[in-house]
């Protein structure tokens, strides 16, 4: 009888051991990012973009060191664009854009569809320019500046967190809710479409659906999925997604966590994110009033019935009730409000996971990195000065396509929940 072809898909937790992951070397679209642009492309100033490269190399030799394969966006992306009917696809999602008009979007059709597939690839990441629009016309065109994008470039793609996360052997190809984002997902889309790596894969979630954002979704544990609702992903993103992995055996339980709706704590896992089977590394001025739902089937379908939702209590009773052990423990960012404050913004919270007791994490966190170490977990540290400036840590940077399943946690006794 011939052995099972290995999986090379599928997630269960955040702390199975990671065995593959899709990264985005950032490129020339940060050379669009200027002061004048910074705000509404989402950054918070103007990275050193070779500086931010070698941090990003460093972090994928990181991974590959310990054993990790490294997709890269682009250059999947690039192989996809020489498939005609994903081609369509994403010139069009670049040109739906109410500023164009229709000479313009024609023009830029054109334009985009006598690329060659990498040159097409590179086009849609890193936009278009007034300027370099062969065969531009229209009124929209001439009214344009120089330097003004026709097709705008998508500066927080490294981020590929955001754009899809995967639970069990299905993709989340989510619903970007800024507007400078809403190309991502269409990109990610057509990777997990029409790639032959991905062949087969069945998309959980869509970018046409309610707001839902990778980075507000953690899986805590085979099942237990934990959701994030604030700036970015909404309740009725955060209900749809239960009804989706309910239906499809994917999870027995959703905990819905309301977050503050601002841009420190934009996504859940800024504040809060896994570091083992029974631990997680979590901002303390959220720690003690952090609240969930608990979301689950109940007796109805879970497609279109009545779902049970209970609470609220305690985020970490809640949490530790699902995954059924006795407690969740908590490593706190920073030892003072003032440290946790500055760290947490730093993206402290913000570790990869590449196996139970081991992360990823940025240097810059000094204080959180020796915390974490103090409660033996191994830190991988890694340079995030110009990276950062996107607001997202090592967890934000990656997507986890995928990981050993995790052990059950130890029984640790009943200790204090805080370290």
């Amino acid at each position: 009888m011939p052995s099972p072809t290995p999986a090379t898909t599928g997630v269960t937790s955040e702390v199975g051991r990671l065995r593959t992951v899709l990264l985005h070397r950032p490129g020339a679209e940060l050379r669009r990012l200027t002061p004048r642009n910074n705000d509404e492309l989402l950054f918070d100033g103007v990275p050193w973009v070779a500086r931010a490269q070698e941090e990003h190399d460093a972090f994928a030799a990181a991974l590959t060191e310990r054993g990790v394969e490294v997709l890269h966006l682009d250059r999947l992306l690039a192989e996809v664009m020489a498939v005609p009917v994903a081609r369509a696809e994403l010139i069009a999602a670049a040109v739906d854009d109410p500023r164009l008009g229709t000479s313009l979007q024609r023009a830029t059709t054109a334009h985009l569809d006598g690329l060659a597939p990498e040159d097409l690839a590179t086009a849609l990441i890193t936009g278009v320019a007034h300027d370099e629009l062969r065969g531009g016309r229209g009124l929209a065109y001439e009214l344009m500046g120089r330097g003004d994008f026709v097709v705008p470039p998508l500066p927080n793609l490294m981020f590929t967190r955001d754009s899809s996360v995967w639970v069990g052997g299905q993709v989340a190809v989510t619903s970007l809710a800024m507007p400078a984002r809403d190309r991502e997902s269409a990109l990610t889309a057509a990777l997990y479409t029409h790639h032959p790596r991905f062949a087969g894969v069945e998309q959980l979630y869509g970018p046409h659906l309610e707001h839902l954002e990778g980075g507000d979704v953690l899986l805590l544990s085979p099942g237990v999925v934990a959701v994030g609702v604030g700036e970015r992903t909404t309740p009725g993103g955060a209900e749809r997604l239960a009804r989706r992995v309910f239906a499809r055996g994917l999870a027995h339980t959703v905990l819905v966590v309301p977050i503050a709706q601002q841009r420190a704590t934009m996504h859940l896992d800024t504040v809060a994110t896994m570091v083992d089977v029974d631990a997680m590394v979590m901002y303390p001025a959220i720690a003690d009033h952090l609240q969930a739902w608990t979301v689950t089937a109940g007796d109805a379908s879970p497609d279109t019935g009545e779902l049970s939702v209970q609470g609220p209590q305690p985020f970490l009773i809640a949490a530790a009730q699902a995954m059924g052990i006795d407690r969740l423990r908590v490593i706190d960012t920073g030892l003072d409000p003032v440290t946790a404050e500055r760290e947490q913004w730093d993206d402290g919270n913000n570790t990869l996971a590449l196996a139970p007791r081991l992360a990823v994490a940025y240097e810059r966190n000094t204080v959180t990195n020796a915390a974490l170490e103090a409660a033996g977990i191994e830190v991988v540290a890694i340079a995030g000065s110009e990276l950062g400036s996107g607001r997202g840590g090592p967890r934000g940077m990656s997507c986890p396509v995928l990981r050993d399943p995790a052990r059950p946690p130890p029984d640790r006794g009943p200790a204090p929940i805080h370290i």
